[in-house]
């Protein structure tokens, strides 16, 4: 399946290590297979991808909170909008 990001919004969020990260918030999209011949046959999968700005990956909860898994350790991360 051939798939495509979508730039919703982004954000900034604290991690657990104290620093802030600018966090994207993605749709994925795939191509609509009943207009094969349309340049900009696009359609929303319903799943919601969040990265990085430098395009690490994050696990997202349902609480709002992330994690971002590195080699050694894990970052959990609040958007900035939920900290108090």
């Amino acid at each position: 399946m051939e798939l495509r990001l979508h730039l919703l919004e982004s954000f900034m969020a604290r991690g657990s290590d104290g620093e802030h990260y600018k966090v994207c918030a993605y749709e994925r999209m795939t191509r609509d297979p009943s207009m094969p011949m349309a340049d900009d046959n696009w359609e929303s999968t319903g799943v919601t991808e969040y990265r990085l700005a430098d395009g690490r990956q994050l696990q997202a909860h349902k609480d709002g909170t992330m994690d971002l898994s590195m080699a050694d350790s894990t970052v959990h991360l609040t958007p900035e909008r939920l900290v108090h």
